[in-house]
């Protein structure tokens, strides 16, 4: 078994190679918390490159990591104060892939 520690955003992570009989599956992912659209399209891009995309702004890496690439204002709309924008804002963020802030705002305000 081959174990290594290091720090991720001031965080100590130990990671273990158990080899075959343990495999990665989305029950552990990593979240990043995104303060725009900008910083949601470079991490998404960065991170979905080799791997591969899923719902709701969540994606696989190349070694099968799993990530929620999570912008600020996913929590403004889906937990807004408007009970029929929270549904509206809900709706919109299942059909997407990667999450759109724009589009987050426009189902929480009611537009288009």
């Amino acid at each position: 078994m081959l174990a290594i520690d290091f720090e991720l955003d001031g965080q100590r992570v130990t990671a273990l190679n158990g080899g075959d009989y343990y495999t990665l599956t989305e029950a552990f992912s990593f979240s990043i918390d995104c303060q725009d659209q900008a910083e949601v399209d470079y991490y998404w891009e960065k991170l979905v490159e080799g791997g591969k995309p899923s719902q709701c702004g969540w994606l696989t890496d190349r070694f099968g990591v799993t990530w929620q690439v999570v912008p600020k204002q996913l929590f403004e709309t889906i937990y807004g104060p408007d009970a029929a924008g929270r549904e509206r804002a809900g709706k919109a963020m299942m059909q997407m892939v990667k999450l759109d802030v724009a589009k987050l705002q426009a189902a929480y305000a009611g537009e288009g």
